[in-house]
């Protein structure tokens, strides 16, 4: 039981690295830590805690992570730091040793970190609490709307994969999932407060159900006819778990937005085969063109890495021409980088840096393309757009249904309200890329 006097009047700094899973979740423990009267620290006020949820996906994403933490004890010598997420969970040992650090909650820990405190305020003795992944069954489920109109609603976690580049199954967990009722519960409480669109994120969303007889379809449906939420985005879903039933289920749905992000890794299937992706470059081609043939207005976002073991010049530039090729709007490109404790490091040739690098910059030349081709013929289109709050001195902003950033004066009392929209001509596309990415 928490004593919430030893909360007294206290204050909290949160930071969150990563997926929009882990700003779910930060957004969830911020306001679990609120009704235990610990708010949120205004800017300028020196915080009693900075909770910093951490990303592990790629080796410089552990060295934001650590950097981050140094910097806020440089600048909050007094405040306890508790951290949680993919690298606490993955590097606890070393996460503990960083100054100012009194509190390491593994993955499946998030929603305890109230407890956690509240015993830190009582002893002043640090912890680490964190278990092996392997053990972890749990679901902990998180609906949080955070510092946007959107809601992000959790509805799975972990992952069964094991891609041979990847930290996130030793991090997250196995695949598991919440049930179809508590989730469209979650949803209809965030209609309640006044949500319009939601966007349902997970690890691997696709394996929603896995071991029951659900699946994510199901939850599409029951979620579908949830009175007050206008909008569903579906953040990321794998091409091999992207059925034709769900592609034709969101085309013909009011409330799902036309709307994909599936990650493809490469281009060439010798690579995919060395990533140990569940998938070939023909399957997904197929699903890009199931999407575009059912929903020619959709926007395709897709995830990309370059520069991985095994890639050679060759392989690199058959990914290049069937990116290319396909019918997407957007590459979220990634340069690979090397992972302990993965299989990859068993795989030949390596790529040298500024060879990563020059694809990079190669492949984004792609997508800056693909986006140019499938945004410039929506000008002049008037599509619905949700806007958004916006900071002040800055014009609203907000996303079309098919997820073209919109920028436009409005009064502040149209926040949180679809309207139509005439859209102009493309801003910079560095711009759009910075702030569009779910």
């Amino acid at each position: 039981m928490i004593d919430h006097s030893t909360f007294g009047t206290r204050t909290a700094l949160f930071h969150t690295f990563g997926c929009k899973l882990n700003f779910a979740e930060t957004s969830t423990v911020a306001a679990m830590l609120s009704e235990h009267g610990v708010r949120r620290a205004t800017a300028g006020e020196e915080p009693d805690f900075v909770v910093v949820n951490t990303c592990s996906v790629t080796d410089l994403a552990d060295k934001k992570c650590r950097q981050a933490i140094r910097s806020f004890h440089r600048r909050h010598p007094s405040a306890a730091i508790i951290v949680t997420g993919c690298y606490a969970q993955l590097k606890s040992d070393e996460v503990a040793a960083l100054p100012g650090v009194q509190i390491v909650a593994g993955i499946d820990r998030k929603l305890d970190i109230a407890e956690f405190i509240d015993e830190w305020c009582r002893t002043r003795k640090p912890r680490t609490l964190v278990r092996p992944s392997r053990d972890i069954r749990e679901f902990s489920p998180s609906c949080s709307r955070g510092d946007r109109t959107r809601y992000f609603l959790k509805v799975q976690d972990g992952c069964d994969y094991w891609c041979s580049y990847c930290t996130i199954p030793a991090a997250r967990g196995r695949s598991r999932s919440g049930s179809v009722k508590d989730i469209v519960a979650q949803a209809e409480a965030a209609a309640a407060e006044g949500g319009r669109e939601i966007v349902i994120t997970g690890v691997n969303i696709g394996d929603f159900g896995k071991g029951r007889d659900d699946s994510f379809l199901d939850l599409c449906r029951e979620l579908d006819q949830v009175d007050g939420i206008e909008r569903y985005r579906i953040s990321s879903i794998e091409p091999n778990l992207l059925t034709d039933d769900i592609i034709d289920f969101v085309a013909n749905s009011r409330r799902f937005m036309p709307h994909f992000h599936v990650p493809l890794q490469s281009g060439d299937d010798e690579v995919l085969a060395l990533m140990r992706r569940h998938y070939d470059t023909e399957l997904f081609r197929h699903k890009m063109e199931l999407i575009k043939a059912a929903m020619p207005h959709a926007f395709i976002g897709v995830d990309l890495i370059v520069g991985a073991r095994g890639e050679t010049e060759e392989r690199f530039m058959r990914s290049c021409e069937f990116v290319a090729s396909l019918p997407v709007s957007r590459l979220h490109v990634f340069t690979y980088s090397e992972r302990p404790g993965t299989r990859a490091l068993e795989i030949g040739p390596v790529v040298a840096p500024e060879e990563k690098h020059r694809r990079t910059r190669r492949m984004l030349a792609v997508s800056e393309t693909l986006y140019r081709n499938f945004a410039s013929p929506f000008e002049g289109c008037v599509r619905p757009v949700l806007l958004e709050h916006s900071k002040p001195g800055r014009k609203m902003s907000g996303f079309t249904d098919n997820y073209l950033r919109v920028e436009l004066d409005a009064p502040a009392e149209l926040d949180n309200t679809i309207v139509p929209v005439c859209l102009g001509g493309l801003d910079s596309v560095e711009e759009i890329f910075k702030d569009s990415s779910l």
